[in-house]
């Protein structure tokens, strides 16, 4: 239900809270705006403010991307399994020909092979089922 979304999507309005709150170094104070703007999309269809591309950090957009990979790879969800590498991969490519992640960001992604090397570093060896 709507109420129900609207509960899920307040973990970011609650990070904002905390992290705004926090006292940060100099260095460190962007931190609020990298890790609140991980539900943020490209084509400002995001949440919690509703940012485009050009209204977003280069760190939170790759903060949206890299959300997503873990979120879509990640195991230890009791609610669902971890996707294997090329389905995580297809999703993704999906996400950027739909306006929700920054296409640079992927390419660069994809280009560097970042998918692999965490791959390779933190999932189950079954789910690393693309090599290249």
């Amino acid at each position: 239900t709507q109420s129900e979304r609207e509960t899920i999507n307040y973990h970011v309005e609650a990070t904002i809270k905390m992290l705004e709150a926090m006292p940060w170094p100099r260095h460190l104070r962007n931190v609020p705006e990298y890790a609140c703007a991980h539900h943020e999309r490209v084509d400002g269809k995001g949440y919690p403010r509703g940012l485009r591309r050009e209204d977003m950090s280069l760190q939170a957009r790759i903060m949206g991307i890299a959300d997503i990979f873990e979120a879509i790879t990640a195991r230890d969800r009791p609610y669902k399994s971890g996707m294997k590498l090329s389905e995580a991969l297809r999703v993704l490519r999906d996400l950027r020909d739909n306006g929700h992640i920054d296409p640079d960001l992927y390419d660069v992604f994809i280009t560097g092979r970042v998918y692999l090397k965490y791959g390779q570093q933190f999932l189950d060896p079954a789910q690393v089922d693309v090599t290249a």
